[in-house]
């Protein structure tokens, strides 16, 4: 059975905000080599409409080739984008469900292959009141952001998880691999 994770860059003080913790290149390429383990990546629609940014340095490449090489590594990953407002996508390597996230989910679980990531806040949320995030890889910024959304708004309550190891980027950035801990 395949793997759910999520995966998610969030503050201090557990807001999801793209802006406020800058990635530099150690986080890129930490992310770059991630993506190429897994073999589909799921967002709601905001965040796949924020991570089509990438697709400018397929077309014109930046000067930083860790943002470059990320650009690649999101471009092949086969995306599946869950939204009630979107009736059509035009990256090629991305397609909008025809089911909903439960069932989509429990079915890709069930295919041969790699991880299957979860990149989006809502989504995030959504699968882990149905039980089935199996690891949580939250890059947390060295940042107070303030205010803005909270990754862990709106989630059952009592859950409960297990610290599997952490990873410190030099940056002042660190990761906490967590494992749900299921009764």
């Amino acid at each position: 059975m395949r793997k759910v994770i999520a995966a998610f860059n969030m503050t201090m003080d557990g807001i999801c905000d793209h802006t406020a913790g800058l990635p530099d290149e150690e986080i890129h390429q930490h992310y770059t080599e991630l993506l190429g383990q897994g073999d589909a990546m799921l967002y709601g629609r905001t965040t796949y409409q924020l991570m089509e940014f990438w697709r400018t340095f397929l077309e014109e490449p930046s000067e930083e080739k860790s943002m470059n090489d990320f650009a690649i590594a999101i471009d092949k990953i086969p995306k599946l984008v869950f939204s009630n407002t979107l009736s059509a996508i035009d990256w090629k390597s991305a397609a909008l469900a025809d089911r909903n996230l439960e069932e989509s989910v429990l079915e890709l679980q069930q295919q041969l292959g790699r991880d299957i990531f979860v990149g989006s806040r809502s989504l995030i949320i959504q699968l882990l009141n149905l039980n089935l995030i199996d690891e949580f890889q939250l890059c947390i910024y060295p940042v107070i952001a303030g205010s803005g959304l909270a990754l862990f708004d709106k989630t059952h309550s009592g859950t409960t998880f297990k610290l599997d190891r952490t990873k410190t980027f030099t940056g002042g950035a660190v990761i906490l691999y967590y494992i749900p801990i299921r009764e």
